[in-house]
């Protein structure tokens, strides 16, 4: 098997009340030597199409609308002519990040992606955002997660939960069924496993939505 799994760092903004802090988000290429899928191009096109090379890319998936994640995307997609996905859900979230076209592709929970030899398996986990779908690759043992789930738990957007017990439903239904060895590879920050996950879980639902950013 050739696909492989890249990540490239690209600076975000996070607004609060008082000032902008900036954040490293992660944007992750999944593809062999000819090419790619782009997941959460983030807000650097430059920096993400530097790290793909000449490799074609062939799609353009965001996890979630908003604009840490997606605001490089129409960009990214643009130099081979890929097509943009997101969940329909997150449309209003995409409008206000992006001035420009709607994704062409509008993902549904069971949908799947085939690059290189591997698919990537869609499913939609909201909570954080009404359409946040976390895209599972069998072959390489991985799943993106977005902001579904980082290493520190279910992640927050500007400092509140929009739905917290949703979001920790989407992490117990879904992910947390996958196989153990799974990488948890997120949005933000660090991975984790399946296992470490299914451990720290609890702990999460226990300390609510106050305690687990």
């Amino acid at each position: 098997m050739d696909a492989r799994i890249e990540r490239v760092w690209t600076p975000g903004v996070a607004e609060d009340d008082e000032s902008a802090v900036t954040v490293e988000a992660n944007s992750w290429i999944v593809g062999d030597d000819e090419e790619v899928i782009v997941i959460d191009p983030g807000e650097d096109a430059a920096a993400v199409l530097d790290a793909v090379g000449d490799r074609e890319v062939i799609a353009v998936i965001c996890t979630h609308g908003h604009a840490a994640h997606v605001a490089a995307a129409l960009e990214v997609a643009e130099r081979d002519e890929a097509p943009v996905a997101l969940h329909p859900a997150d449309k209003l979230s995409w409008r206000s990040a992006i001035d420009g076209d709607d994704p062409e592709i509008e993902m549904a929970h069971g949908g799947a992606f085939e690059v290189a030899d591997v698919a990537l398996e869609v499913m939609h986990t909201p909570g954080h955002s009404p359409g946040s779908v976390s895209l599972y690759c069998s072959e390489l043992d991985a799943v993106f997660t977005g902001d579904a789930l980082l290493a520190s738990g279910p992640a927050p957007h500007d400092h509140e939960y929009p739905d917290f017990p949703k979001q920790l439903n989407s992490i117990g239904e879904f992910l947390l069924d996958l196989p153990g060895e799974t990488r948890v590879l997120p949005g933000h920050g660090e991975e984790i496993t399946i296992a470490a996950a299914s451990k720290r879980f609890d702990s999460w639902v226990t300390a609510g939505p106050g305690e687990s950013a």
